[in-house]
């Protein structure tokens, strides 16, 4: 197996699309294939993640699509579909289709247009991901299931719903720093939690999950460009090094697990990426972490090793997860405020590592030069999860 590397990546604004599904796309390849300077070099190969867009953009077949648009002939073409986890899978399949030296150069573009429907058909195509004869046909939606989830946590472990809204803070500045973000708008405990109007501003959605818990319905697309890491240094002088990938999956009712409060995909998925990359949690300096909730920042950054059960929303009083803090989480703001075009996301956080490994994060760049960085996409509600650890200095 030959160690495989990122030689370049890019991606569009998040937020409320102005244009296609396809244009989006075709903007952040062509944004990863000029930062990495492939010149005349041909791609073999194509992955495109994709979780609704027959449903949400009347889109098909969109990996042949893009090659078409590109001019990337003949290059192999697949479409990933893995709820919201596609993104790291199809990066995933790109590092396999490298690695295995079935392919040299090796594209994968993740995309959602999820604002081309209006807000109820968005959240219903993501409720189809609950099992559909013991959840989905009782009105369960994501939203629900991360509600009965924070509130067990939060009996069991003492959180409170100031931690939620800490999450929720922080977040919001990184991504206020984040000119790609698609919520740039810091936002303060008196404001969504203990002033006068936040009732108002923040109203419950699925109790105790209130409106600034939940991330937004996000348009965008992101890109990776991989290759073989021994050629890394032809394409740019700083390439990222994906150094381990794990995957795990659990029951999909959420009913059916034994501790409903415990992630044990989230946990073996990390654990197997960790193995492969032949660190531990404490060597990371940086992640990016699935917060489509705010309560699942906090319970995925102990599930992943980082913080011991229950410890995780002191780390988060402490400050330790702050943009200065001892280990940096979702510096870009996350789902929570970078957002969350579905099937995109796992590879926009591997995109965000990079950036952060080249010290090219910007306004956001974690200071001390960080060297390892770890992602964690989460699909459904836990029942299919990818870790991804990518070491700097290749």
């Amino acid at each position: 197996m030959r160690d495989v590397a990122i030689v370049g990546v890019g991606s569009t604004q998040f937020g409320r699309a102005q244009w296609s599904l396809l244009k989006m796309m075709c903007e952040a390849s062509h944004d990863a294939i000029v930062d990495a300077a492939i010149g005349e070099r041909k791609i073999d190969a194509v992955y495109v993640a994709n979780m609704g867009s027959v449903r949400t953009s009347r889109q098909a077949g969109l990996a042949s699509a893009l090659v078409d648009r590109l001019n990337l002939f003949p290059a192999a073409a697949e479409v990933v579909e893995n709820g919201p986890a596609s993104g790291a899978s199809a990066v995933k399949h790109g590092v396999q289709a490298v690695a295995s030296g079935m392919c040299d150069l090796v594209l994968v573009c993740g995309g959602e247009r999820m604002n081309e429907v209006n807000a109820f058909d968005a959240t219903e195509t993501v409720s189809y991901l609950s099992h559909r004869y013991a959840e989905y046909v009782y009105g369960v939606t994501l939203p629900a299931l991360a509600g009965m989830f924070a509130r067990l946590y939060m009996d069991r472990h003492g959180v409170e719903p100031r931690h939620l809204a800490m999450v929720a803070i922080k977040n919001h500045a990184n991504g206020a720093r984040n000119r790609k973000a698609h919520l740039r708008i810091p936002v303060t405990m008196e404001g969504i939690l203990t002033g006068p109007d936040a009732f108002m501003n923040n109203p419950p959605v699925a109790e105790p999950l209130r409106f600034f818990d939940c991330c937004p319905v996000s348009d965008g697309s992101s890109a990776v460009l991989l290759a073989p890491a021994a050629l890394a240094a032809e394409f740019r002088p700083k390439p990222v090094l994906v150094a381990g990938i794990g995957q795990a999956t659990d029951c999909q009712a959420v009913h059916e697990r034994p501790d409903p409060t415990q992630l044990p995909a989230v946990r073996l998925a990390a654990e197997k990426a960790f193995a492969m990359a032949g660190i531990g949690p404490a060597d990371i300096d940086v992640a990016e972490l699935h917060d489509a909730f705010t309560i699942l920042e906090i319970a995925e950054s102990e599930e992943a090793g980082f913080f011991a059960p229950g410890e995780g929303a002191k780390a988060l009083e402490r400050g330790d997860t702050a943009l200065g803090g001892r280990l940096p989480i979702n510096p870009s703001g996350g789902l929570k405020a970078r957002g969350h075009p579905v099937g995109n996301t796992g590879v926009s956080q591997v995109v965000e590592l990079a950036l952060q490994l080249r010290g090219e994060a910007g306004d956001y760049q974690v200071a001390g030069n960080p060297e390892r960085g770890f992602a964690l996409n989460f699909g459904g509600f836990g029942n299919n999860v990818v870790a991804t650890v990518l070491k700097g200095g290749v």
